[in-house]
């Protein structure tokens, strides 16, 4: 017989756990919620992966890192959502979605209906073997997604201990894992096609920093060329071979040039945009009682008049919220605010951590001391578009100045002279 529920949330990633969380705020009877996931654990904080799991010392584990302790929560483990009557259906891949029968198929043959559906299936990882890439499924490339991903990882780390790491990818995952390898006293060095590392993010200057920072902690850095693999016949990972005819040794190659958003059960059945889920303001999707949040929603960024896909844990977290809040104001004949979002991405890495708000568009003003061989460093950026500030980035803030710099992309203030900009820095937003 078919499972039945009044909701259920598709994907078990941070979405599923703070949309869970909300769902149980607004009201929620038991057996009327079910998260589907074809992870093992309940819903986790992600960015763990990346840093604290692969600590040398005392590495985070579950269940520590379970949401919703990443935004200061309570830590939702298990338990909790046995406790608040929530199915967790686990290990379990849904191989067809028929969004107007209402239900859902797995890959061991059940079937799950539901009411309400809301789509968390995030992102996967874009694999080397999609392009093609010589050798790129030897033993010893890993990609980082899930925590099974990081598990592998972390074993083969220990197994060679003080070898030899490829990076490939010079944005988030890239410079995380660099760092965090390093930690483990791992040679590390990083390849990447591009001309400076998070392209997408830093200019050029910012970029500088970064990559002067990790070459004084010994990570290497070649910048644009690209590798495939050589392995032995074994099919272990033997040699990284540069398009630039340089052969790197290594015992270890770690992969992150992006990810896509995983939308194909649902094509040709709801509205997509760019390679999202079509959404409103509320994550209503082109299709009654269907929601689609955080990483697969393409929906109306407000503050910029126009529709925009994030991936990003802080969207996912706010997004999930939304739509559990929208479903639960439809039920009860009542209003809700529109999702007003303002982009957000953070880092931490070595001694570093920076945050940026906004949107990285027009000129850049660069402000503070941005020496990689300073013992205090701090500086950051805004952007400046049609004389106003459109996004502010900042290395090495306090956390009040960090919502200071949230305010000023939010707020959008004038900027009438960006030289003396540059000269106040930081202060110009403490000071709105």
């Amino acid at each position: 017989m078919a499972k039945s529920f009044k909701y259920v949330i598709l994907g078990g990633g941070v979405a599923a756990g703070y949309a869970a969380r909300e769902f149980s705020k607004q009201g929620l009877n038991a057996g009327e919620l079910a998260i589907i996931s074809k992870e093992a654990v309940a819903p986790y904080e992600r960015p763990a992966l990346s840093k604290g799991f692969l600590f040398p010392e005392s590495p985070a584990r579950l269940p520590g890192f379970h949401v919703c302790v990443g935004s200061g929560g309570e830590r939702l483990a298990p338990e909790w959502y046995q406790e608040h009557g929530i199915e967790l259906i686990l290990s379990t891949e849904i191989v067809k979605a028929d969004l107007a029968a209402k239900s859902l198929s797995s890959a061991n043959g059940e079937t799950i209906e539901y009411q309400t559906l809301i789509i968390a299936t995030g992102s996967e990882v874009i694999r080397l073997t999609d392009f093609g890439v010589e050798g790129a499924d030897s033993k010893n490339i890993f990609y980082l997604r899930e925590i099974d991903n990081a598990e592998k990882l972390y074993e083969a780390i220990k197994e060679k201990k003080n070898g030899k790491a490829v990076i490939v990818g010079g944005g988030y995952i890239g410079l995380e894992l660099s760092a965090v390898l390093r930690l483990n006293n791992v040679d590390v060095t990083m390849v990447y096609p591009e001309p400076w590392c998070m392209p997408r993010l830093f200019t050029p200057d910012i970029a500088t920093f970064y990559e002067e920072y990790y070459a004084n902690k010994g990570v290497k850095i070649i910048k644009q060329t690209a590798a495939s693999f050589t392995a032995n016949s074994d099919g272990e990972l033997k040699e990284v071979n540069l398009k630039d005819g340089r052969v790197l040794e290594a015992d270890i190659v770690v992969v992150g040039v992006r990810a896509r958003p995983r939308t194909k059960l649902f094509k040709g059945q709801v509205e997509q945009e760019r390679d999202g889920i079509k959404t409103d303001a509320f994550f209503k999707t082109s299709v009654d009682d269907v929601y689609a949040v955080g990483d697969v929603a393409m929906f109306p960024m407000k503050m910029y008049g126009e529709m925009r896909r994030v991936e990003h844990v802080d969207h996912s977290r706010k997004s999930a919220e939304q739509a559990a809040k929208a479903i639960k104001a439809k039920e009860n004949g009542e209003t809700l605010e529109e999702y007003d979002y303002l982009p957000y991405f953070y880092s931490r890495a070595f001694d570093l951590s920076w945050q940026f708000y906004g949107d990285n568009v027009g000129e850049t003003v660069i402000f503070g001391d941005k020496d990689p061989k300073s013992a205090n460093a701090k500086f950051g950026a805004y952007w400046i578009k049609n004389g106003k500030v459109f996004g502010v980035f900042l290395e090495g803030g306090t956390q009040e100045e960090n919502k200071a710099i949230a305010k000023a992309a939010k707020l959008q203030p004038p900027v009438e002279n960006k030289d003396q900009l540059a000269q106040e820095g930081v202060s110009f937003a403490t000071s709105l």
